[in-house]
């Protein structure tokens, strides 16, 4: 448990959904967690699950599915560079130069760690983002999240601090 903070349920486990509005178009969807902001509730993150669904295999063409978690909201894909971005994921077809549906590749950020950690990220605000986007797909692409966490209570002091630098990271 980090420091100054006091854990104020059990592990949850929050899933949600987010589609493309239409094809190869950044699509952002909101999840809200419900927190108090009166009481200086945090959710302490401690794993996260990003599913995407594949690419379309076009012949001749790079195609790809990809998708983030944020801790606020986005105008684009985020990595895990940007410091509201808890996960993202890439699934991509590499076939320019094929006569056929090309050959795939799976890239990960934000699988649970492999180290023991106590926690990936604290989410101060009220809610977190998924994004996604498809690039030279003929169908929209969907995203699914899983996140687990607990709520926890900050001091006032480590709470002001969490919600200045999460609304600062956007």
């Amino acid at each position: 448990m980090p420091k100054g903070l006091k854990e104020t349920s059990s592990v949850v486990a929050v899933s949600a959904l987010v589609g493309e509005a239409g094809p190869n178009t950044f699509t952002q969807s909101q999840v809200d967690l419900n927190l108090d902001p009166l009481n200086n509730e945090v959710f302490v993150v401690l794993a996260i699950d990003l599913n995407l669904t594949p690419p379309d295999a076009v012949a001749a063409t790079d195609t790809s599915t990809r998708g983030s978690v944020s801790t606020t909201s986005r105008t684009a894909l985020g990595t895990i560079a940007d410091s509201n971005v808890l996960a993202e994921s890439s699934l991509n077809i590499a076939a320019a130069g094929y006569v056929d549906g090309g050959v795939g590749f799976t890239r990960l950020a934000g699988e649970t760690p492999t180290a023991m950690l106590d926690y990936i990220g604290i989410i101060a605000t009220n809610d977190f983002f998924i994004q996604i986007e498809g690039a030279n797909n003929i169908a929209p692409k969907f995203g699914t999240v899983r996140v687990w966490g607990y709520r926890a209570r900050a001091d006032a002091s480590i709470y002001a601090a969490l919600v200045q630098s999460e609304v600062l990271s956007s």
